[in-house]
């Protein structure tokens, strides 16, 4: 009976085992694969892989882990915290890459203190330790870290990436040990910038104690990682293409760029074998990493490798249907949210209260995001960062928000390069102090070293509680020769001497748009000339010399979007100018005539005005306006004509560029300074057309009126003008059309204009290069 009992309980042992076998294997046999999606870097052609996230979405896929590498880690982040294919792809197409990677913040959001300066530089550097240095990287990442900080908003509060609504990692190296980061944790803005930190391109990123640069560097198609992690099923989408054949090494920058790679490159085939579905883009791609202006046509691209594989995906969708999928929500996030605290780092104690005025975002105020990346713009508009890193930190429904500058020096040096047919070839050096001479001032000091040079030496300082209230004070000399023009003829008979000094005071009422301000002006003028001078005098002159000191109240406005080229928005600038000396110090040769005395006494009021507004993406229209009007008083005994000897107090009218003198205005076809009025009007029409990349074209028209003697004369005659402009007698009408062609270039902009003139019947041409004298509004 024992014997019996013991054969029962084997048989029973033996059917439990086999019981507990078959549950396992048919537990195993439904367990969902676990399906993995790598992207690789590649810069712009990263975009390639936008087409795959969109065939994945249609077919029902829904990867279990996403990794990525530098452009691979950006889609690859997006597409993780739930955005589909299609919004990634609407995402892209509204992008304006130029201004994305420019770094830069647009003319737009600069501080009304600064956009005179704003652009007018082509290198700068920091002068620190009694040496210069210049910025680790080529590009600024501000308005690409702006952008992510927008469309990562959703998940602030997620510092667990495995709880995305798809767990992901980034790839990123550590220069500092030489190591491959998988970054798992943290910030998802942060993660996805570390891991596309192109080295010498992108500035690192602090991260821990580590300093991030591309994970292209050690592995930049990491199917490896998503094997380590435990996928089943990895789907690869691969725009690198590893190591380039000897013949494609043919270049530097080719071959550099292979030497950088090389370790991951090298890793690039073993990484492609552990692929279940291999998307290979790189046969078909024809763009290279640095084309994101190509992105329409890179994402058109990246459909023919999808397309290819499409069977072997749609087996894959067959193959996955059995099981319960994934289900992909984004994150739901209030519209708006709380500031609990804002933390400042790295900010100067000099700066740090103008900071937290301009950012206009408080404790325990309520913001959306666009509210967050404007006061960042703001801060950068002040022109003291070159970069603001704000890592949001959620807590309890509330944002912290870790705000960390990156100043731009004490100390700054800067050069451009210019040249033009009016003031031939020249370099301008300037040194930038920032809070030499109290907080949240600045001091320039600019020459340009030149046959004609000019000096300016500027100190301003921003104050009040609000840091709404400006004063600026500032001298200008100059060295021109002034041409004298007979018939359209300009002969070198003259040296001009100017001085200007300016002080005023000035109130913001929109900080980066617009300010009223009161100043006291005084400029002085030297003339050396040996022509014959005055209405009524047939001498040559010998010494002519003119003093003016006034009060002017002034309103200036400017949206415009860019200091080149711009597409968008608006400027005014308006002065009214009361002269309490003016004084006239002349004499003539081989006569008894001299003169040290006044003129009559004047008010001078002018207005510049120009909207650009834009068409379509290319094409802009340009409506100006230029008013200028002198109010003459009485002439008393003991005083000489304005009209007649005031000429270092009349509107210079003339030329293609903005300069630095008051009182100058821009007609096209008109040499520079050659036409001297006491009274101008003029409205100018015209087209700016981006042709391609930098390429513009712009044709343009004007029509004005200039008035050589009182105001009420000029009232009566503006509209049946009878003179001839270039014998500046009687009112003449103005009129001039042509076209300006544009590039550009490294150096600034490149452009020749073409101009008809009347009254001379004459076309003329003008040529300007690079980065100029420019005024200061």
């Amino acid at each position: 009976m024992l014997k019996v009992n013991k054969i029962f309980c084997v048989i029973v042992l033996l059917f439990s085992l086999q019981f507990h076998c078959n549950a396992q294997d048919k537990k195993l046999k439904f367990k969902k694969p676990k399906v993995a999606l790598v992207l690789s870097g590649g810069g712009a052609k990263g975009i390639a892989h936008i087409p795959v996230l969109q065939k994945l979405d249609s077919l029902g896929i829904v990867p279990d882990l996403v990794v990525g590498t530098s452009m691979g880690s950006v889609v690859g982040g997006l597409y993780a915290m739930g955005y589909s294919g299609n919004e990634i792809s609407a995402i892209l197409n509204k992008l304006n890459w130029s201004d994305l990677l420019g770094g830069s913040v647009t003319l737009a959001k600069v501080g009304n203190e600064e956009k005179s300066e704003f652009g007018h530089y082509l290198l700068g550097l920091n002068w620190k330790n009694k040496k210069p240095s210049i910025s680790t990287g080529i590009l600024n990442d501000q308005n690409l870290r702006e952008l992510l900080a927008t469309l990562t908003y959703p998940v602030y509060n997620v510092h667990d990436f495995d709880r995305l609504p798809i767990p992901y990692r980034a790839i990123a190296t550590d220069i500092v040990e030489g190591k491959e980061v998988v970054m798992k944790e943290g910030s998802l803005l942060t993660a996805m910038r570390a891991s596309m930190s192109i080295p010498s391109v992108f500035k690192p990123v602090d991260y821990k104690d580590m300093l991030l640069v591309d994970g292209g560097v050690l592995n930049n198609f990491p199917a490896d990682v998503a094997k380590e992690l435990g996928a089943d099923i990895i789907i690869g989408s691969d725009v690198g293409g590893g190591l380039k054949k000897k013949s494609e090494l043919n270049n530097i920058a080719t071959i550099l760029f292979q030497t950088s790679m090389l370790v991951s490159n090298i890793k690039n085939p073993e990484n492609r074998k552990l692929c279940d579905v291999l998307i290979d883009h790189t046969p078909n791609l024809t763009y290279s990493t640095g084309d994101f202006k190509d992105s329409n046509e890179i994402f058109t691209e990246g459909k023919i490798a999808t397309n290819t594989h499409e069977s072997e995906l749609v087996a894959l969708a067959e193959k996955l249907k059995p099981y319960k999928q994934r289900q992909i929500e984004m994150p739901k996030a209030p519209k708006e949210f709380e500031i609990n605290e804002i933390i400042y780092r790295n900010i100067s104690k000099g700066n740090l209260n103008l900071v937290k005025s301009r950012i206009n975002l408080e404790a325990k105020g309520v913001y959306t995001p666009s509210d967050m990346v404007n006061g960042i713009d703001r801060l950068m508009g002040t022109d003291l960062f070159n970069q603001i890193v704000v890592v949001p930190k959620v807590r309890d429904s509330l944002i912290d928000l870790d705000l960390s500058g990156v100043e731009n020096s004490k100390h700054q040096v800067k050069f451009s390069l210019h040249f033009d047919t009016y003031r031939g070839l020249g370099l301008i050096a300037n040194y930038t102090g920032r809070n030499i001479l109290g907080d949240a001032s600045r001091t320039l000091i600019t020459l340009d070293i030149a046959e004609q040079p000019k000096f300016r030496l500027q100190h301003q300082k921003i104050f009040g509680e609000k840091h709404l209230w400006w004063w600026r004070t500032e001298f200008l000399w100059q060295k021109l020769k002034q041409k004298i023009y007979f018939d359209g003829y300009g002969v070198d008979g003259i040296r001009s001497n100017t001085f200007q000094f300016q002080y005023a005071l000035n109130r913001n009422f929109i900080p980066n748009k617009s300010y009223l301000g009161l100043g006291i002006v005084s400029e002085r003028n030297s003339l050396e000339p040996k022509i014959s001078f005055g209405v009524d005098s047939a001498s040559d002159l010998d010494k002519y010399k003119y003093n003016e000191v006034g009060l002017d109240l002034h309103f200036n406005y400017n949206s415009l979007n860019q200091v080149f080229f711009a597409n968008n928005g608006a400027f005014l600038h308006a002065v009214i100018e009361q002269p309490f000396v003016h004084h006239a110090d002349l004499a003539f040769e081989d006569s008894a005539f001299d003169f040290d005395g006044r003129t009559n006494g004047f008010t001078k009021a002018n207005v510049v005005y120009e909207r650009r507004l834009p068409l379509t993406p290319r094409l802009t229209a340009i409506i100006g306006g230029t008013g200028a009007f002198t109010f003459e008083h009485d002439l008393k005994d003991d005083e000489i004509s304005y009209d007649e000897f005031g000429l270092g107090g009349k509107y210079f009218i003339g030329g293609n560029l903005k300069r630095p003198s008051r009182d100058t205005f821009i007609f096209n076809g008109l040499n520079e300074d050659e036409l001297t009025a006491t009274q101008f009007i003029a409205l100018t029409l015209g087209m700016q057309y981006n042709l391609m990349n930098k390429l513009y074209v712009k044709p343009h028209t004007s029509l004005g009126v200039a008035g050589f003697k009182g105001f009420g004369e000029f009232v009566d005659t503006a509209f049946s003008p009878k003179g001839s402009w270039s014998d500046a007698v009687e009112t003449s009408a103005l009129f001039s059309v042509g076209s300006t062609f544009s590039y550009h270039s490294i150096i600034g902009p490149i452009n020749v204009d073409v101009s008809y003139i009347n009254d001379l019947d004459a076309f003329r041409v003008f040529l300007g290069v690079g980065l100029q004298f420019g005024r200061t509004n």
